[in-house]
């Protein structure tokens, strides 16, 4: 009788133990997910206004988490006024309208990084410009 009553204190117990370190390695990998995501925006904010891209340092951010690089990814898009003021202007996939970077231009870079579970996504845009 006192075994059965023990089991049975028992096992909420330890269902409750489990949950709490599942909870815990939840925890830990989105902050981890979330490093990599401000890692990589200050890389890009540092880094020099470009038409070819910033996946090398959207990259390196997850690789020094010791992520494989493709944990990270960039996608890109211009801005592309109107051409009277007081129209909103349009965002257009891409780095750039063509293949030199015109001065003004203001890029926004989206960053997702996806933890190695891929249970965990997170996104941030950063917007860049020499204006």
């Amino acid at each position: 009788m006192t075994v059965t009553i023990m089991a049975i204190t028992m096992i909420p117990l330890m269902l409750a133990a489990l949950m709490t370190v599942e909870a815990s390695s939840a925890t830990r990998t989105a902050s981890r997910v979330e490093t990599v995501l401000a890692n990589a925006a200050d890389r890009v904010n540092r880094a020099g206004e470009s038409c070819a891209g910033y996946d090398v340092y959207v990259q390196a951010a997850a690789l020094a988490e010791g992520w494989e690089g493709d944990r990270a990814t960039a996608t890109y898009h211009y801005y592309s006024p109107a051409a009277n003021p007081t129209i909103a202007g349009t965002w257009v996939n891409g780095t750039c309208p063509g293949l030199t970077r015109p001065d003004g231009l203001v890029q926004k870079v989206t960053i997702t990084v996806i933890s190695p579970d891929g249970k965990v996504t997170r996104t941030l845009e950063v917007v860049k410009s020499d204006v």
